[in-house]
């Protein structure tokens, strides 16, 4: 009877564990901040890591097999090892550890820091991975925009509609600041350059009325005229950048120009449609930026002359030594940052860069365009065939445009025969928007298949995010993700316009 109770007790007690959600904060014991993306352990292969803050949370399932500890790690940190009871703190200080500037590790032969960059690039092909991939992750997609300037420019209307005073209230109405967040917790499948999928949940945190871009002012101008101009009239937009005539339900956002279409590609909203086809467009982006790819602006593998680099001591990821080693521009070239190469295989296994000045400077018949800000963090693990993949990356891109253009709204009448003018309305257009996207992409599970496991899965596209005006703290319950920061979980799109 004693046994049968003690089973009993043991079944009941393994569910409220596997039911049991851990959230706590990871401070530096010295500094006393957070500790942005460190590691949490909390099962054979399974994890979390903290957000920006150094918050993290996750929920124990049936199926995970517990270690002896919960293991924190993070760079530059003491791995520690906690029990679960020591996770229901809700603050948790570990104590920093200096990088090691020898006498800890034994070589057969001593590299230069330039014999360890011409290896590590050597190397590449053999550390890549290049079989088909399953990764279970977590992609968080933050758009921050600023709205600097909008001055209409109002010269003149004869469209009694289109008055000064409707002009001017509509540059009044922009809000100066817009938020949106993305997050998709899903399985994605890679096969080379191939990409496939699988979304199990999504949500999408905005407020309908911010502007994000030159086509989100255009919609909302489109909207205003449509609602003001007289139903058998329609409108012809003649700009240096408009020059189409529309219909009043349909505002021309197209450049002729074979110039200005190359900058139009840069700076138009994705707009692919669905949420799985939105995801890979994603993927496609941000793995083009990964350092080894031919077409990434982080250019220190072909441009590897330009830079100096400086063997700053040893290090640990994992149970792997690195090398730790900062670069930085000799002359023209754009980064700085640090590459954590591991001392075996050479392979990288982080990389912290950060541009120093603009990428990109454009201008050309009134429109301006610069990439301002390039900076992040990229982290690698090793597979089962001792080959890499991306399993982690937080990564910024910040954009600025401007448009100043005139700008003259021929309004024209279908019933009236000949040139059909009747009025217009000009003005002369001063736009000017920042603009900065961060991604945030966790991997959690990598699992190697077979090329015929990849082409045999189909994706589901008739899955969509959930619109949530505010954040709601229920939506992830259950499920392991990076914690959101203090603006999103302090986010709320406010009353909202039809």
């Amino acid at each position: 009877m004693k046994i049968v109770s003690f089973v009993c007790f043991m079944f009941f007690l393994s569910l409220q564990i596997n039911a049991q959600t851990f959230s706590s904060k990871l401070i530096d014991a010295k500094t006393k901040q957070g500790i942005p993306y460190a590691t949490i352990q909390y099962a054979e292969n399974r994890g979390v890591v903290t957000n920006e803050e150094g918050r993290f949370s996750f929920t124990l399932e049936a199926q995970n097999e517990l270690l002896d500890s919960i293991y924190i790690s993070s760079m530059g940190y003491e791995k520690m090892g906690f029990t679960l009871e020591q996770l229901q703190d809700s603050i948790i200080f570990i104590k920093p550890k200096a990088i090691q500037l020898g006498g800890v590790y034994v070589f057969d032969k001593e590299l230069s820091v330039d014999d360890i960059i011409e290896q590590m690039k050597e190397r590449l092909s053999q550390n890549v991975n290049n079989e088909p991939v399953k990764q279970r992750y977590f992609l968080r997609q933050s758009v921050f925009g600023t709205v600097q300037k909008v001055d209409m420019g109002f010269e003149k209307s004869s469209i009694a509609e289109l008055d000064k005073e409707l002009i001017d209230s509509i540059a009044r109405a922009i809000p100066k600041s817009s938020y949106h967040y993305t997050e998709t917790l899903g399985d994605f499948l890679k096969n080379n350059e191939a990409y496939k999928v699988s979304v199990l949940k999504a949500a999408e945190l905005y407020n309908k009325n911010d502007v994000n871009s030159i086509e989100d002012l255009g919609q909302r101008m489109e909207k205003i005229f449509k609602a003001n101009v007289k139903p058998d009239s329609y409108l012809k937009i003649k700009s240096g950048l408009f020059s189409q005539k529309i219909q009043v339900d349909s505002v021309l956002q197209e450049i002729d120009q074979e110039a200005e279409a190359t900058i139009e590609n840069e700076i138009q909203r994705d707009t692919i449609s669905g949420l799985v086809d939105g995801q890979k467009f994603i993927f496609d982006e941000i793995l083009g930026e990964v350092f080894y790819q031919e077409d990434s602006k982080l250019d220190i593998i072909p441009k590897t002359r330009k830079y100096e680099f400086e063997l700053v001591g040893y290090s640990d990821i994992g149970e792997s030594g690195v090398y730790v080693i900062d670069f930085s521009p000799k002359g023209k070239t754009d980064f700085r940052g640090r590459l954590y190469i591991n001392i075996e295989d050479f392979a990288v296994m982080q990389i912290d860069f950060e541009n120093l000045k603009n990428l990109r400077n454009f201008r050309l018949l009134g429109i301006y365009y610069r990439e301002t800000l390039y900076k992040g963090t990229m982290r690698f693990n090793k597979l089962p065939n001792n080959r890499y993949e991306l399993v982690f990356m937080d990564f910024n891109f910040g954009r600025w445009f401007r448009m100043d253009r005139p700008l003259d709204v021929i309004e024209k009448n279908k019933n009236v025969k000949g040139r059909r003018k009747q009025n217009e309305l000009r003005l002369n257009i001063d736009f000017q928007i920042a603009n900065t996207n961060k991604w945030e992409l966790v991997v959690y599970e990598n699992e190697l298949i077979g090329q015929t496991q990849f082409e045999n899965f189909k994706e589901d596209k008739s899955l969509e995010a959930t619109y949530l005006p505010k954040y709601d703290p229920e939506f992830w319950k259950g499920y392991n993700i990076v914690e959101p920061n203090q603006a999103i979980r302090e986010f709320t799109a406010g009353e909202e316009q039809d």
